[in-house]
């Protein structure tokens, strides 16, 4: 059905990431140990703008896998290609970018970073931000909830 309801239309409504606001030029830092796996430019409106997904690796019992891959996105260009080359190594707490402005965060008015975590090495730079309602359920296994690496914010 075209033109329907929001799940007849395909629509991603349904964001699987956290969007932390912060001031633009605010530093971004690394929520664990990792290595960066890519980074790149998603210039479109309504995109990532820089983004860096970073593998980290999880110091958590055997419960729980060894290693998540973040994604870390509306940032800003100044230096950020040079710095976010994959397989350079970063550390708990290290700044792997600033909070982009509107002409290099894909558009984005209110300044933030997009905080999204997988589960499964992506193919690039890229994630979905949002899913349909209808993927949800599939999406929380790929892409979980980011509260369980930062904590309750909220």
């Amino acid at each position: 059905e075209e033109g329907g309801d929001e799940e007849g239309a395909g629509r991603r409504t349904v964001h699987v990431g956290i969007d932390i606001g912060a001031p633009v030029g605010t530093e971004v830092h690394a929520f664990e140990d990792g290595l960066i796996h890519s980074a790149g430019y998603n210039p479109a409106v309504g995109d990532y703008g820089y983004v860096v997904v970073v593998k980290h690796f999880l110091r958590g019992g055997p419960e729980y896998p060894s290693t998540v891959y973040a994604l870390y996105g509306h940032l800003g260009g100044a230096s950020f290609m040079a710095d976010n080359v994959p397989g350079r190594k970063v550390t708990k707490g290290q700044v792997i970018g600033q909070i982009g402005d509107c002409a290099e965060n894909g558009g984005w008015t209110g300044s933030h970073v997009h905080f999204q975590l997988s589960m499964t090495e992506p193919a690039s730079h890229d994630m979905p931000g949002t899913v349909s309602r209808s993927d949800r359920e599939e999406a929380l296994l790929i892409y979980p909830d980011p509260r369980y690496v930062l904590g309750e914010l909220y």
